[in-house]
């Protein structure tokens, strides 16, 4: 037994603790910890190992090995043998370790220690951590222990001090994220741009090392539309299944909180298995799943607690709202082309066919005139029965074109207006393009079908020529493919539209960005799915695109 004067008096205690609760940074209030608890046991040794919620090594803060040593003894104990004796509610003292006998064998590099002190550390009830120190010259005694208790206390409060500070300071950090997303919406920013920054402010403040933001895909699947952070890319076009955890949260309408993902029995996605904590946040907008906002930090890091998810799911809710406000916008772009349409069309038959109409008249009374005129040549007379019928032509193709303006039903069939825009393409491609057309299933090969216009109607055949030629412009402008292909499927109630080139891709970073920022909303409107992922054998870039018919 170790000698009384050499005991830690309650002077020194208080001492220590009062230095442990003016710290507001944890890291700093650990390490102060473990290192006060050296000073006044008189220990080697110390260290504190801090748990998770399943009872684990969580954070292992140590004093009293060099850390090179450490480096060499690799990881912290796992909560065997001695560690594992330690009571909830009281220390354990063990001074001949060799004989111990629960002695578990110390790890290659790991100095000897011959005795031994287990503090727990508690706090709300609940198992912090656990105070370790060994190898004291005479041994530990009760008042080591009893001191340590107290010492323990203060440290917990000391931690909880910190973490109400830590959480103020993050509340902070989520508000001013929250700010800069509001800016954005309310500047004008589009979709694309919008989920983008949520999903930059979202990883920075919440401290993941990847945001995703998944949204509905093809069929019953939802994919990653948006990630930031290290390994993005990987990430983009990820798919989520209907019985996954992203589903399971947008259906319930409540965030969900994974202490690691590398721990579960069951993960659906393949690529979260390497990551630790995670945190789910439905996007949701007056009851409607819009979306999920998934933070993941990396295997080993801390986990998300109750206070990152209520911010998180505030900030999702305006995520929800970006894509409201950009199908708005949408929306009122349409609305003012429609009423452009409204104008042209007006202006054309109020202008430019009357006077064409009397232009024609008045040459066909010349032309009457003339022919009756034997000294007139008959080649003049033939001329102007040309020009009379290329004026009567022309107001024929205005009329069309203004049947075209006022009513969208009126135009062209989709099928020639998709191969119109195929044939387009081959000048700014520099080669034709391949199209193919499938009605439940058959090649439409030529013909009208004006039975696929009747199923789709105007709105859903506009966009479903509108992604095609933009699709077709990208590839043009980015791809700088040697083919690309185009396929259309209208079957069981929806339209698909399908474009693969071989080119060489675009990252998915700028793929947002590239002139495909508003098919995603295109997609929505139809409450469909929009997705662009590499082509087959990872070459080019395949772009898919689908809208319900309701």
């Amino acid at each position: 037994m170790a000698d009384q004067s050499e005991q830690p008096d309650v002077t020194s205690i208080i001492s220590h603790a009062l230095s442990l609760t003016t710290r507001l940074d944890r890291a700093s209030v650990l390490q102060a910890f473990v290192e006060s608890a050296i000073t006044l046991t008189g220990a080697t040794y110390g260290a504190l190992s801090v748990l998770d919620s399943r009872g684990e090594t969580l954070e292992f803060v140590y004093s009293g090995i060099p850390k090179n040593l450490a480096n060499h003894i690799g990881m912290p104990p796992k909560g065997h043998g001695v560690f594992a004796d330690i009571p909830n509610d009281s220390f354990l003292i063990v001074n001949d370790l060799d004989n111990y006998p629960h002695r578990f064998p110390w790890p290659e590099y790991h100095p000897h220690m011959h005795n031994f002190l287990g503090v727990p550390v508690r706090l709300y009830g609940r198992i912090f951590g656990r105070l370790y120190l060994a190898e004291k010259d005479g041994g530990f005694t009760d008042a080591d222990g009893r001191s340590m208790e107290l010492l323990a206390q203060a440290a917990a409060i000391a931690v909880e001090n910190a973490r109400i500070y830590a959480e103020s300071t993050h509340r902070a950090q989520w508000i001013a994220a929250s700010r800069a997303i509001t800016t954005a919406l309310l500047e004008g920013s589009d979709e694309e741009d919008a989920l983008q920054l949520i999903a930059k402010e979202m990883r920075i403040v919440a401290h993941a090392d990847i945001a995703l933001i998944i949204l509905p895909s093809v069929g019953d699947t939802w994919a990653c539309e948006f990630a930031c952070g290290d390994g993005a890319e990987s990430m983009i076009g990820v798919q989520f299944p209907p019985e996954g955890r992203a589903q399971t949260v947008i259906r319930e309408g409540t965030g969900l909180i994974v202490d690691s993902m590398t721990r579960q029995h069951r993960v659906l996605v393949p690529e979260l298995t390497k990551y630790g904590a995670a945190l789910y946040a439905p996007m949701m907008a007056k009851g409607t799943p819009q979306g999920v906002i998934l933070l993941l930090r990396n295997d080993g890091e801390p986990e998300f607690d109750l206070a990152d998810l209520s911010m998180a799911e505030s900030v999702a809710r305006q995520a929800a709202l970006a894509l409201e406000f950009a199908n708005a916008r949408l929306s009122k772009a349409q609305a003012d082309q429609l009423e452009d349409r409204a104008q042209i069309s007006r202006d054309l038959h109020d202008l430019a066919i009357q006077q064409l109409f009397a232009s024609g008249m008045e040459l066909t009374a010349v032309r009457d005139d003339l022919a009756e005129e034997p000294a007139v040549p008959h080649s003049v007379i033939e001329k102007m029965d040309n020009a009379i019928k290329s004026i009567d032509e022309s107001v024929t193709q205005i009329r069309q074109i203004i049947y075209s303006l006022r009513d969208p039903s009126a135009t062209i069939p989709l099928v020639n207006r998709l191969r119109h825009e195929a044939s387009m393409a081959q000048t700014s491609l520099g080669f034709s393009p391949s199209l193919e057309i499938r009605h439940r299933g058959e090649l439409i090969e030529s013909g009208t079908h004006t039975e696929i216009d009747d199923e789709l109607g105007s709105d859903i055949a506009d966009d479903v020529v509108a992604v095609v030629r933009e699709c077709l412009s990208n590839v043009a402008r980015h791809a700088e493919a040697s083919s690309v292909s185009v396929e259309v499927q209208v079957e069981n109630r929806r339209v698909i539209v399908t474009v693969e080139d071989n080119g060489h891709g675009v990252s998915p970073e700028l793929s947002r960005r590239s002139g495909l920022s508003n098919l995603a909303a295109r997609a929505r409107r139809h409450h469909g799915t929009f997705a662009i992922r590499p082509g087959a054998n990872e070459v080019g870039t395949k772009v898919e695109w689908m809208a319900l018919v309701e």
